[in-house]
């Protein structure tokens, strides 16, 4: 997509045109027009200068990946063609001379550190890895030629760039020499600002949230995407009649030191006293105002991408512009639920003809798993040096989605039932709790299977604080073993049945003085509505009795042994 490059002077500036005719100067006009905030600022029908029209070139030939044009216009560049020759260069080589991919090669690799090559597993970020700009560090630290990128110029990757005049100013002359014997010269220096804008929130570049740049911080820093910035150019003029092949030429990247001893001092080429790239405190980011359709569009678009990598890039990049957006949330949050669901689906590798059985199933095998080893749920990618993201870093992204949409759809009672649960998976013991008996409190009592429901997951967060910390003489596994109590009690759903009174049994294998005949009590009465449900069997069966927990219980007591003969 070409760059749209727009000549805008301030708000209602006079041209005043120098007697050289060669400097183009903005002067703003007199203090009390320039306070009317209705009046629209005048497009100028002057020609701009020399040095205007050279950094806005620049700027389109570097979005569109036009070699040859940035050859001719970058001055490390024709500064190379000009020392290179002894006599005076008249004119640009021709376009497919290799001058020109030799000069593009260090402005690319400059602009190549912006680029996002990391492996960020669920962090990811649309359009994704080696397609993606990530100013990592402040903005000052990169050339400005970084900004104006090929990725981000072009569409596809990018959504393409635009760029505004701002201003021009002179700068103090520029000083170099061609050659090592070579007298010193100067050049004049002037400096053009413009405000590039981004046209598409999804491809623009990103940073780190304002204020985020805290190096010593531990926790992951939000990200936002950038929406505009000003750049200041550093054009060089007056070069013809110093032998180089045109007459105007940007400055971005310094020209390659002169040769000279090892450890001795390097002459700097040119010699200016500003140089090209991100003005302070310019820079400015897409909010959730700016494209809110464009987000709900984008989610609808993420639905439908069958790789899940791209789905959740493209989600997380609708989050970064709102972090609040609800339908991002919610249809990520489920996402990533139903991936860790899946993940423990192909480790215990038993599957349901009952999508309810199969979801409690996975749920009972994450609950256990969260109490004894925890490997999966607990060893992120890049913790482990893995190759790609883990269970743990689904958990890792899905909590805080599940927080922010408890804050915005406080409503959506099955978010909140799960984000309790994903608490309990990380360890989170007293937040799973809380979450949990919340919810409960919330909940209409004439909502009896979800009533159920919670009361059964609120039973499992309470008894995983005991499981955890193996303080057996812990009061809240009474606690738990009543809410369990009352969720069978409550509901009439096979698949509730079997999952309360199979909590209840779990329960008092950690009470002081177990009554190991009445959790057998339970598990054959959890057991006997498990194989009542479409799918179960009894060899899935006996993998609930395998867990770390249970089998050292079960195995141990001979009053067990009509159950496991059954089973």
């Amino acid at each position: 997509m070409p760059v749209v490059i727009r000549f805008v002077p301030r708000l209602a500036l006079v041209v005043c045109l120098t007697v050289m005719g060669f400097a183009l100067h903005l002067i703003p006009e007199h203090p009390a027009q320039a306070a009317q905030p209705q009046k629209k600022p005048r497009v100028s029908t002057v020609k701009p200068s020399p040095a205007v029209v050279a950094a806005q070139q620049y700027v389109q030939a570097m979005a569109s990946g036009d070699r040859a044009a940035v050859g001719r216009l970058d001055f490390a560049c024709v500064y190379r063609m000009a020392s290179a020759s002894a006599k005076r260069v008249d004119k640009f080589p021709s376009d497919s001379d290799p001058v020109y991919p030799a000069c593009w090669a260090p402005i690319a690799e400059a602009n190549g550190v912006a680029m996002e090559r990391r492996e960020l597993g669920m962090d990811v970020l649309w359009p994704g890895q080696g397609r993606s700009v990530f100013f990592g560090e402040d903005l000052s630290r990169y050339p400005a030629s970084s900004f104006v990128m090929e990725l981000l110029g072009t569409s596809p990757p990018g959504g393409g760039l635009q760029a505004e005049v701002v201003d021009v100013a002179p700068l103090p002359a520029a000083s170099f020499r061609l050659r090592e014997d070579a007298p010193i010269v100067p050049a004049t220096a002037t400096r053009v600002r413009l405000r590039i804008t981004y046209k598409d929130p999804l491809t623009s570049p990103v940073t780190y949230a304002p204020g985020a740049y805290k190096w010593t911080n531990t926790v992951k820093r939000p990200r936002q995407a950038l929406k505009a910035i000003t750049l200041k150019w550093v054009v060089l003029s007056g070069l013809r009649k110093l032998g180089f092949p045109g007459d105007v030429a940007v400055l971005n990247l310094p020209v390659a030191n002169l040769s000279a001893d090892a450890g001795s001092p390097r002459e700097a080429i040119p010699f200016v006293t500003e140089t090209s790239g991100a003005v302070p405190d310019s820079a400015a980011w897409w909010g959730p105002a700016d494209a809110p359709g464009l987000m709900i569009a984008s989610v609808g678009r993420a639905v439908l991408f069958p790789d899940q990598r791209e789905r959740v890039a493209l989600l997380n990049r609708v989050l970064i512009i709102d972090p609040g957006q609800p339908d991002a949330l919610t249809t990520l949050t489920r996402d990533l639920y139903t991936s860790i669901l899946r993940d423990g689906a192909a480790t215990h590798k038993f599957a349901f003809g009952d999508p309810v059985l199969a979801t409690r199933f996975d749920e009972l095998y994450w609950d256990t798993y969260a109490q004894t080893t925890r490997m999966d749920i607990a060893l992120g990618m890049e913790m482990g040096g893995l190759l790609k993201p883990t269970t743990a870093d689904s958990l890792y992204r899905m909590i805080p989605a599940m927080e922010k949409l408890a804050q915005v759809r406080a409503e959506d009672l099955q978010n909140r039932l799960r984000l309790g649960i994903a608490y309990r998976w990380n360890n989170d013991q007293l937040a799973a709790i809380n979450t949990h008996e919340a919810l409960l409190k919330d909940t209409p009592k004439e909502h009896v299977p979800f009533r159920a429901r919670v009361l059964i997951h609120l039973a499992w967060s309470r008894m995983a604080k005991v499981a955890w910390n193996r303080i057996f003489d812990d009061p809240i596994i009474f606690d738990a073993y009543k809410a369990a109590e009352e969720a069978f009690a409550l509901t009439e759903n096979p698949v509730d049945k079997f999952t309360a009174a199979y909590t209840m049994a779990y329960s008092l294998a950690f009470t002081p003085k177990r009554d190991n005949h009445k959790m057998l009590e339970h598990l054959t009465e959890a057991r006997r509505w498990f194989l009542q449900l479409r799918g179960a069997s009894p060899d899935s069966w006996r993998y609930l009795l395998a867990n770390d927990t249970l089998k050292g219980v079960v195995e141990a007591d001979p009053v067990f042994a009509p159950l496991l003969a059954a089973s």
